[in-house]
């Protein structure tokens, strides 16, 4: 995919086919604040910042950033293309890549 089909902003259709390839992801939000997100649980705040810190070394390595709301044994993560003002591929390549990661598979989902 080249740079500029990541970074163009995803039709209605294309979003709404985007996430039902992803479990447990969710649209919050309308118009350029549209997000898609998902609660991660954990069984403590060990594991819980295990997981922030995996999800910001990714981040940073692929440069494109989530917002992420820390609580102790559970964490949000929110995609969203600011560029666009609205979602992208990108956003759900993170997402994807988020729930690849070692540990986001066991933790208990919301």
């Amino acid at each position: 995919m080249s740079l500029t089909q990541s970074k163009r902003a995803l039709t209605a259709t294309e979003v709404v086919t985007r996430l039902t390839k992803l479990e447990g992801w969710h649209l919050d939000g309308d118009g350029a604040a549209v997000v898609i997100q998902k609660t991660f649980r954990f069984s403590d705040y060990a594991q819980t910042m295990l997981f922030v810190n995996a999800v910001a070394w990714l981040a940073q390595a692929r440069h494109h950033h989530p917002e992420l709301i820390v609580q102790f044994d559970r964490c949000l993560v929110r995609y969203c293309t600011h560029d666009v003002a609205g979602l992208s591929q990108a956003d759900f390549d993170g997402a994807g890549a988020v729930d690849a990661l070692p540990g986001a598979a066991m933790s208990l989902r919301s």
